[in-house]
């Protein structure tokens, strides 16, 4: 993967926040995480949902070699019995909404060429019909597997936490994401590439 520093006119945009620049300065550059494949992303995202980093890729790694290739094709996900997906660790809530996946990209609506298309809110909007897949998940695969620079997942922990120990906010519930959202309207277009250095800075950057 190509690793690379924020570009002059990137951090030029981050100019008027001096604590985003800090961190930025003092991180290791951003490695690529595009990907074509938004079926298997979607599915990594859907096993790491509420889990540390750590124990969601021992599961996803165990979920990958249930199949040939390591590869959950989607008839194969559909096929498989509920006991074979529990061996890998799923509860049987994530059973489904694997299942759920599965099906929407055996229907054709997980095309690449489709979804890259797709502005950020229709993406989202077309995502979240499948049972099981929130906003979170969605700018997860925005800001990983498309790579767009201008997410801003208000709603995770890692991202509350890095805000809260960086800005010194100590507000919770709605009041803190208004908090969040304002500052974060410092790093327009690029709010993406300044939650994933956030997310480094606690050493929690999502897969």
């Amino acid at each position: 993967m190509n690793a690379s520093f924020p570009t002059p006119e990137i951090m030029a945009a981050f100019a008027a926040d001096p604590i985003i620049c800090g961190i930025i300065q003092n991180s290791q550059p951003l490695e690529s995480s595009r990907s074509e494949d938004l079926y298997f992303k979607l599915l990594g995202s859907i096993v790491s949902q509420q889990l540390s980093t750590k124990v969601a890729a021992v599961i996803f790694r165990r979920f990958r070699e249930l199949f040939p290739e390591e590869y959950p094709h989607p008839e194969l996900v559909l096929a498989a019995p509920d006991e074979q997906l529990r061996s890998a660790g799923l509860s049987f809530q994530k059973i489904g909404y694997v299942r759920n996946v599965a099906a929407f990209a055996a229907e054709g609506n997980l095309q690449h060429a489709t979804i890259d298309a797709m502005e950020d809110e229709d993406l989202i909007r077309h995502l979240t019909q499948i049972k099981g897949v929130g906003r979170w998940t969605v700018e997860m695969l925005l800001m990983f597997a498309l790579e767009r620079p201008d997410v801003f997942p208000v709603d995770d922990l890692g991202i509350q936490n890095a805000m809260k120990r960086h800005y010194g906010l100590e507000a919770t519930g709605k009041a803190l994401r208004l908090q969040m959202q304002q500052i974060a309207e410092n790093w327009r277009p690029y709010r993406t590439i300044a939650s994933k250095y956030l997310w480094q800075s606690l050493d929690n950057m999502p897969k």
